[in-house]
């Protein structure tokens, strides 16, 4: 985890101009796993499509309703995955404008093969918070393009953080929601994320080029490329400092957090235990580590 800027402190609830069409709503959900909030995006100059509603605030749905100027409603509302800091506000709106909820799918939607045992075999998740009930009215695919009034958003399917989570492209910006930001790097939790699916959909993403990253928290990423670049070496650094750890010997997810991630408070230790557990389920995949016994969350690893 990066330190996060001071600067980035907008106003929350008033609408900010990030660029012709762009529009940027700031919710009040502030916390140590959604920095100073979540990042609701307007987009459009007279049917506008809404960008991750956010989390369930009255405040927030009022807020987005009056950035409407007039002319301008809402008729489109899409959500870029189902965590409970993005998807929840979308019913609410829906009912109060009439627009359609798209979004790749609901809550288990996109989850890898792997995740799904470790799902079934009894694995939860790590709190992040799941928004279950999520239905969305049409669900998109990857490569699909969502078209509104003079506006086009292209369809990316990045799981990883999330299965079910995608970014959307407007011309050369990106809006990558919770896959990258500028203030932290994005938590990989199983069963809910995949560390595997994370690192290619970053690979995917590093393919094309991009003026700028609007994140699901945090301020616009004006250096895509070296963003990419620095989570993807960011990963392999991590990775590294697991297989060295286990070169003392065999280790849980939950020592091995203890052993990396020495400067990490410890209210946070719980997301650093996924993340490594994340981790684990990548190199058993690739066959440079084993468990004893299943593939479980506290099971003790070994190099191969």
């Amino acid at each position: 985890m990066i330190q996060a800027p001071d600067d980035f402190d907008p106003p929350v609830g008033q609408p900010i101009q990030l660029a012709p069409g762009v529009r940027r709503i700031l919710a009040p959900n502030p916390s140590p796993m959604t920095y100073r909030g979540t990042n609701t995006y307007l987009i459009g100059d007279r049917e506008l499509a809404v960008i991750d509603p956010g989390p369930t605030s009255q405040e927030h749905l009022e807020a987005t309703l009056a950035a409407l100027e007039p002319g301008q409603s809402i008729s489109h509302i899409i959500v870029t995955h189902t965590h409970v800091d993005h998807s929840p506000l979308a019913a609410p709106l829906a009912a109060r404008t009439g627009a359609r909820i798209w979004a790749f799918g609901g809550a288990e939607d996109g989850r890898s093969a792997v995740m799904s045992e470790l799902a079934q075999a009894g694995l939860a998740g790590g709190g992040e918070g799941i928004d279950k009930g999520f239905h969305p009215d049409v669900t998109v695919a990857d490569g699909e393009v969502i078209e509104g009034d003079g506006w086009e958003l292209e369809v990316i399917h990045t799981p990883g953080h999330l299965g079910n989570h995608i970014a959307l492209a407007l011309g050369d910006a990106c809006f990558t929601a919770d896959h990258v930001m500028g203030w932290a790097s994005s938590l990989v939790s199983p069963p809910d994320g995949d560390l595997t699916d994370f690192m290619n959909a970053c690979t995917r993403l590093r393919a094309r080029s991009w003026s700028v990253f609007h994140p699901g928290h945090g301020a616009p990423i004006d250096d895509p490329a070296g963003r990419l670049d620095w989570l993807i070496e960011h990963r392999l650094m991590r990775e590294a400092q697991i297989l060295t750890a286990l070169d003392q010997g065999p280790a849980t997810a939950r020592g091995l957090a203890e052993h990396i991630y020495t400067e990490t408070p410890p209210a946070l230790l719980p997301a650093a235990e996924r993340n490594v557990f994340a981790h684990l389920v990548d190199l058993f995949g690739k066959s440079r580590v084993k468990p004893a016994g299943q593939l479980a969350a506290t099971a003790e690893f070994s190099k191969l």
